[in-house]
């Protein structure tokens, strides 16, 4: 008898785990868009904290979404970067914890501070190693179509752009060797000349966010990134990662959706500020949902559920 009651037991657990997923499944189907992106950072810790079930959780949904690309916004490589394209940590980093085949897709990645601190020419070097890691240089783009639907993706090389790492050369040895003004005019000509459906910049640190870092860094992005950003009212979100929490924030004066993307592995707290529509503690990731008449940002916390959708219309 306790056999018989053991069985049902376990068949009634089944059927109410299998009905959960199921049911987020159907959930996680309505995130595809005609183009479908996934946003991931601040990943590198070995597989620890949080990090090897997010990134199974990122492969079981994209069975379901089909992303296009990851869009890996800086500190892939904790903590003190990678030394050459033969480090051990592109194993126990990125390489056996994204190991789902769904994620066997191209992977576009920035510079983060911590990659800042080893040798950054080797992040941009393990392009020639890795079919799936695709970084053409610093700070690149890149336009997504699909039925006449179109999204560019800039990606801008943060670190350089901040004095706080210009200035510490011992730890940072890279970034003052990087041309700050010609990155910044670059930015400029690449937004003027930008025509798509939506604009999507990426970078690993915030414009505005809440965060007990320096203010410097923020000041500094406000300063010499923000101004651009807005001056040719074509950008529709400003993404980066950083701060390990999840956070939308808008300003006045500014028609931009500002998003933190959660870290993928371990999370810090935050607390909502002036600006701030919604924040979270949680781990996760994104999906960047297109199609010709709607945006959306979706942050995916580490059991699947969609915490905030940043929604922009046309």
């Amino acid at each position: 008898m306790k056999n018989v009651h053991r069985f049902f037991v376990g068949a009634f657990i089944a059927f109410i785990t299998f009905s959960g997923f199921a049911q987020t499944a159907t959930k996680w189907k309505t995130l595809k868009g005609e183009i479908t992106l996934y946003m991931a950072n601040d990943l590198g810790r070995n597989g620890y904290y949080d990090q090897k079930p997010i990134a199974e959780l990122m492969g079981t949904m994209a069975e379901e979404i089909g992303p296009e690309c990851v869009i890996a916004a800086g500190d892939v490589h904790h903590f003190e970067g990678v030394r050459s394209v033969n480090d051990p940590l592109w194993m126990t980093n990125y390489e056996l914890i994204y190991s789902h085949p769904e994620l066997m897709i191209d992977w576009f990645p920035v510079l983060g501070n911590h990659e800042y601190r080893g040798d950054t020419q080797a992040v941009l070097d393990y392009t020639n190693v890795s079919r799936r890691w695709v970084m053409p240089a610093r700070y690149y783009t890149r336009t997504f179509e699909e039925k006449g639907t179109t999204v560019r993706i800039v990606w801008i090389d943060t670190a350089p752009l901040i004095d706080k790492y210009r200035n510490d050369t011992e730890t940072y040895p890279d970034a003052c060797k990087q041309n700050m003004r010609q990155q910044l005019e670059w930015l400029d000509t690449t937004l003027k000349n930008a025509k798509e459906d939506w604009v999507i910049v990426v970078g690993h640190h915030p414009v505005y966010a809440q965060t007990p870092k320096d203010d410097s860094e923020r000041l500094d992005m406000q300063k010499r990134v923000d101004p651009i950003l807005r001056k040719y009212g074509n950008v529709d979100i400003y993404a980066c990662g950083h701060i390990h929490n999840f956070q939308h924030i808008r300003i006045p004066g500014s028609p931009i959706d500002y998003i933190v993307n959660s870290a993928g592995s371990l999370s810090r707290k935050v607390q909502p500020e002036e600006g701030t529509v919604f924040c979270s503690a949680e781990p996760g990731f994104s999906v960047i949902s297109v199609d010709k008449k709607e945006l959306r940002f979706s942050m995916i916390d580490k059991n699947g559920k969609v915490l905030h959708t940043v929604t922009r219309t046309k």
